[in-house]
């Protein structure tokens, strides 16, 4: 028996997620990117003043992709509150038994550094952190899934490593997320209800991804006036 959390149970491009009914009410559920921007975005003004140009100009809070690329997908939060003192990571999560399903009860695992060797995340002495995610994921047939760091969120203390999964087929087990804790003077607390893992959909393509065709850069061509009948002359197009 499991909990269900769909994106939207009546649309063909639903995703949905589950976790152990034990832990239903108990378990941060995902949630959409546009509800996880954090406060430095919220307070940032969408306008400053560029000293180069001696003018007021737009940050990147007007930006549109920028914006897009954070509130596209759904962000995993953490299983619990995680904290950070000292280098040692604590935690206080009093998790049910499992019944018909066993699950992992804390919030982070590790991989050792060899599984990174010869990568620029490898250091000899230092694991890679894995976040513990209780939640199974089911795609539409034919999309995989992303599993990325959350987008342009430079304040973070740690980098999550980019996977992408067939959920469309692997969907009955859970998907841990590794990352590299690069701020080795955080101290502080991680919250449960702030994003660490970031999802998107991406539709498949077998055998082969798309083409690419390089092409040089023209100018284009001028714009051409429509036909027209009428003897007056056609006014206003290149306005």
């Amino acid at each position: 028996m499991e909990q269900d959390v769909t994106s939207n149970k009546d649309h063909p491009m639903t995703l949905t997620f589950r976790c152990p009914a034990e832990l239903e009410g108990l378990l941060p559920a995902p949630v959409p990117a546009t509800l996880g921007l954090p406060d430095w975005f919220k307070a940032m003004p969408p306008q400053a003043f560029n000293a180069v140009n001696s003018c007021i100009g737009d940050t990147v809070k007007r930006c549109p992709p920028f914006i897009d690329a954070m509130t596209y997908g759904f962000l995993i939060p953490l299983i619990c509150d995680l904290k950070v003192e000292n280098g040692e990571f604590t935690w206080d999560n009093d998790l049910p038994p499992g019944g018909e399903v066993n699950f992992v009860r804390s919030p982070i695992g590790f991989h050792d550094a060899s599984q990174v060797t010869g990568t620029p995340l490898f250091e000899d002495d230092r694991f890679v952190i894995k976040f513990h995610n209780l939640w199974t994921i089911e795609a539409p047939d034919g999309y995989a899934l992303l599993f990325t760091h959350p987008v342009n969120r430079f304040d973070l203390p740690f980098i999550t490593l980019t996977g992408l999964v067939v959920c469309d087929r692997y969907h009955d087990n859970w998907i841990h997320f590794p990352a590299h804790w690069h701020d080795l003077n955080f101290s502080g607390v991680r919250v449960h209800a702030e994003t660490d893992r970031r999802r998107r959909h991406i539709r498949r393509r077998e055998p082969s991804p798309w083409p690419a065709q390089p092409e040089h850069l023209n100018a284009p061509a001028p714009p051409q006036a429509p036909a027209t009948t009428s003897r007056e002359p056609w006014r206003g197009y290149y306005a």
